[in-house]
């Protein structure tokens, strides 16, 4: 039997997808993941996994198409940009009714609690919800509320929740870091897809990124767009509005923010940087993954192939090494 691993997932939004090949690259080496703690996308991948559902979770992320995406955003313009019913109900549908303390492995799920200033570990109760708190990004997805207590992402205060696996009996702990900036050799990978579908695709980030948080006129026009009750190709002059956007958003690295959205996500991901880097130096993990931030934006969800492909490489890259000095 190959050693057993403590897996910390950690928060990073759509980068968390380089979760799921870290996931398939540890079993493909023999390695038994015994225990698992995650924040926001980590917490997702992770309950995912735990609960066995992780291979339809990667197909379905995979071959989603342009109007699937619109239509699993329920726009909302109170505390965050998307109230997120849409696609956590996929995914609970996933899921089924499950609860924490039936999974086959450990697992917790960290969430912020913004009313008492402090984290919240899920280890037991509905994972769904445990799930849905952890990932509550603050300006994209709407927190929840639980009682007196209004939940959001726990990457706010610890976006690489090592702690709660420390007391595990796993031979290793393995932390997966997707906020790292030395990471420089690596690049995502180019997967093609048909032009017309890269071309709305940045539409999409275009609506997302650069409209939303305004509030334009012209926003009017979005929920039929993301409710699929106008057709993309026939809206000739919203198209053109929302393409001239989207092009504003494929800046270079080290470019001022496109949209009050990048702004807010860039300044928790320098946030989250930082903690994280104390997180590893209070305990350091025994293999340490660093995921490049700069590889995607926070929210470019569309970006699940490319991700889940690095996340393997360096992963494998990473076990080389740890396996050249302890084999």
């Amino acid at each position: 039997m190959g050693k057993t691993v403590a897996l910390v997932l950690g928060s990073g939004g759509a980068r968390g997808y380089a979760h799921i090949g870290v996931i398939e690259e540890l079993e493909a080496r023999g390695y038994e993941i015994g225990c698992i703690a995650g924040s926001s996308m980590g917490a997702v991948i992770g309950g995912i996994y735990a609960a066995g559902k992780l291979p339809e979770y990667r197909d379905w992320v995979e071959t989603l198409d342009y109007l699937d995406l619109l239509r699993l955003l329920d726009v909302s313009f109170s505390l965050g940009a998307i109230r997120g019913e849409r696609v956590f109900g996929r995914i609970r549908r996933f899921l089924g009714e499950i609860n924490i303390e039936d999974l086959p492995i450990p697992y917790t799920a960290v969430a912020t609690d913004l009313t008492n200033q402090q984290e919240v570990w899920f280890q037991e109760g509905c994972l769904h919800q445990a799930m849905r708190a952890s990932a509550a990004i603050p300006s994209l997805f709407t927190p929840v509320v639980q009682g007196s207590r209004v939940l959001v992402d726990g990457g706010l205060l610890n976006p690489i929740p090592i702690v709660p696996v420390v007391a595990s009996r796993c031979d290793l702990i393995v932390a997966v870091n997707v906020n790292s900036s030395n990471q420089v050799q690596y690049e995502l990978p180019v997967i093609e897809r048909p032009q017309a579908l890269k071309s709305r695709l940045d539409q999409l980030i275009g609506a997302l990124g650069s409209r939303l948080p305004f509030r334009h006129r012209e926003d009017s026009e979005l929920p039929a767009l993301l409710d699929g009750s106008v057709d993309l190709e026939a809206a000739g002059s919203t198209r053109g509005v929302v393409a001239t956007k989207a092009s504003h958003l494929h800046v270079v690295e080290n470019e001022a923010p496109a949209s009050v959205l990048e702004m807010i996500n860039q300044s928790i991901e320098v946030m989250q940087n930082s903690l994280g880097q104390y997180k590893i130096a209070g305990y350091p993990p025994d293999i340490l993954i660093n995921v490049p931030k700069r590889v995607c934006r926070f929210f470019e969800f569309y970006k699940a192939p490319e991700l889940i492909a690095l996340g393997r490489q360096i992963t494998g890259d990473s076990l080389d090494k740890y396996e050249r000095h302890h084999d």
